[in-house]
């Protein structure tokens, strides 16, 4: 297997109220999850292919509870990754490269289409959001807690940043319009934290 190492930045928003139950493995808000993830690579690279400064999404959707259901999903890869990098990219988040990505992709059903897309992503800390051309616009924002620090939430079961303290936010906004799914809600939950991944 390829070695290969991923670090940067992701964020997710869905329907569910803050925080998110789901991520306790327990039923979501609404019956059912709508979320898009998305990462920000700072620094990577795929046997000796680097990474670094691409995105990656994924649009998600689970009819239950999420570690009880098998979801569909559609995934979005960076437009301005290079031959090389998007099979790198694919490989990983597609889950046959191993590592993290492989147990997230354990839970996929069904994949609804891959595309190559324009993608903006921006993070500080507070704030982050997501464009992707023709597809998806989503913000979220952190949610203050005492004395203005962020509220985290660690150890957590269905985790995409294993080992982060995830920031809880809520979305300023959310719409993604692909593949017959028109989801569009604001106030809802968000996390966001660093990740790094590794093949194994």
């Amino acid at each position: 297997m390829n070695p290969w190492t991923l670090s940067g930045t992701y964020f997710e928003a869905c329907n569910c109220e803050a925080a998110c139950p789901c991520i306790f493995t327990s039923p979501p808000t609404e019956g059912e999850c709508k979320a898009l993830v998305a990462w920000h690579i700072d620094e990577g690279s795929y046997a000796g292919t680097a990474l670094d400064g691409l995105n990656v999404a994924l649009a998600v959707h689970a009819p239950g509870t999420m570690v009880a259901t098998k979801w569909k999903v559609a995934a979005y890869f960076d437009d301005k990754a290079s031959a090389a990098q998007n099979d790198a990219l694919h490989a990983i988040f597609g889950g046959k490269a191993g590592g993290h990505p492989a147990v997230l992709a354990s839970f996929i059903g069904e994949m609804v289409g891959a595309s190559s897309v324009p993608m903006k992503y921006q993070a500080d800390g507070r704030k982050s959001s997501l464009s992707i051309s023709g597809v998806a616009d989503m913000a979220i924002e952190m949610i203050e807690g005492q004395g203005g620090q962020p509220i985290t939430i660690e150890g957590h079961p269905l985790c995409i940043a294993p080992g982060k303290a995830a920031t809880v936010a809520r979305s300023s906004g959310f719409a993604f319009a692909d593949h017959g799914w028109d989801w569009k809600f604001s106030g809802r939950n968000g996390l966001m934290s660093d990740f790094v991944y590794q093949s194994e």
